[in-house]
């Protein structure tokens, strides 16, 4: 199918590309920036005018929950969610049931995503074998099973030794190991920040030097091996310069942050609300600022929305007996357009942090709009306020700390692969698969 999208404020980083302009699609491919090709007729026009028009966003981490999880959600929920918040790309942990642990598995994940039609699916394979962190699992295989990277997701390695070996494996081949730096044992049993807010509400805690002592960990070991790491989910002031100063020594490491950290702090979980409940957890007003100024400097490189579905059995519990995770696929767009408008930093750069570096930490396609990419765009009106309603969000989990805000930053259209994968007239029901 050829498309033309008519009169959108284009913006990708990566080609610097920051003007109003048509967008020519044909093929599964961006054919043209600007004036159509010599003999080009579109099946179809989409009008763009007084809209930005950007590359799909890819989510360094969405947990869909097949297989194993589905009565959390399913894999078509969470698919529409993504195409809902303009997510074109999902990064999936291994933390399945079963765990991505074998080239079978992630096959038939695969296959399933691919079946559904919608967006890109990008599967870490487990580091060990059950997420058990005893015997390493065969990267190579996983990795020609369709495998991006090798995570432990929230499950710690706590056998240094094995730890060191696997990022030997990984090096050898070129892989990359995700990896969210959180001792295990300094971490233990807690459920909040280690600090006033915990201690008033009578919280075990985890403190910071739980992120400071594992980070000390793996750069040592890479400065020994010479891996190549993704830091997931940074949550510390302390733990950014930490970061800092690994880059400018020319570690090869990358970073991200979850969106929610960008905004909310360990007060608001107020007296026990377990829509709070998040590893690593919400620290202080100085923590949050920290991270928002290295998203900005691009110390941390990416914003992910660290989607975690969950049901309402074991969300609605006592906060420490709670379950950890929010949904946040459709909201982060307007999160970090949020943090973007806060932190004057320029929109360009804001949406490179959600599409461009991300594509390149997990080595995928997508990620701009130059000629001969993959066709998948994301059509949003910046200005466009609406309010977040747990009951109207695509996604089977409905948990958010930000449930009844108001955000600006609504997505039209979601193309994926040059095909409308989703047309959303506010107000009404989605069009899903529109051509």
């Amino acid at each position: 199918m050829k498309l033309t999208i008519a009169g959108g404020h284009l913006i990708d980083a990566s080609s610097g590309l920051d003007r109003v302009a048509d967008l020519h699609l044909a093929d599964g491919r961006i054919l043209a920036v600007g004036d159509a090709p010599d003999g080009f007729h579109a099946d179809r026009r989409i009008d763009a005018s007084r809209q930005i028009v950007c590359p799909g966003l890819i989510d360094l981490s969405a947990r869909l929950r097949e297989p194993g999880f589905e009565y959390k959600a399913t894999l078509e929920s969470e698919m529409q969610a993504a195409l809902a918040g303009g997510v074109t790309g999902i990064v999936c942990p291994p933390d399945t049931d079963p765990v991505l642990d074998e080239p079978g598995l992630v096959e038939m994940l695969k296959h399933r995503a691919h079946s559904l039609d919608q967006a890109h699916l990008y599967p870490l394979g487990a580091l060990t074998i059950g997420l058990k962190g005893e015997v390493l699992t065969e990267m190579a295989e996983l990795a020609e099973a369709g495998c991006v990277g090798f995570s432990q997701a929230n499950e710690a390695l706590i056998d240094t030794q094995v730890l060191s070996r696997a990022m030997q494996y990984a090096r050898s081949f070129g892989f990359t190991v995700w990896l969210q730096p959180q001792d295990a044992y300094l971490a233990r049993g807690g459920v909040a920040h280690s600090g006033p807010v915990s201690g008033r509400l009578g919280l075990s805690g985890v403190p910071v030097i739980a992120e400071t002592v594992a980070l000390h960990t793996l750069f040592e070991l890479i400065r020994s091996n010479g891996c190549r790491v993704h830091l997931c989910r940074l949550s510390s002031a302390a733990g950014v310069e930490l970061v800092r100063a690994a880059r400018r020594e020319g570690l090869p490491v990358t970073a991200d942050v979850a969106v929610h950290h960008l905004h909310l702090v360990d007060v608001d979980i107020g007296y026990f609300d377990s829509a709070y409940r998040v590893v690593p957890p919400f620290r202080t007003q100085r923590d949050r600022e920290a991270l928002a100024a290295a998203v900005a400097d691009g110390t941390i490189d990416a914003v992910c929305s660290d989607h975690t579905p969950v049901d309402d059995d074991a969300k609605l519990l006592p906060f420490g007996e709670a379950e950890p995770g929010v949904t946040g696929l459709e909201l982060l767009l307007p999160l970090t357009l949020a943090w973007a408008r806060r932190a004057g930093v320029p929109l360009a750069a804001a949406l490179a942090r959600v599409t461009t570096e991300p594509a390149r930490i997990a080595g995928c396609e997508g990620g701009a709009l130059a000629v001969g990419a993959s066709a998948d765009v994301c059509i949003f009106d910046p200005q466009a306020p609406w309010v977040v309603s747990p009951s109207t969000l695509r996604s089977q989990g409905h948990h958010t700390p930000f449930a009844h805000r108001e955000v600006l930053g609504r997505v039209s259209t979601t193309i994926v692969g040059g095909r409308v994968a989703m047309e959303i007239n506010w107000g009404q029901t989605p069009i899903k698969g529109a051509n």
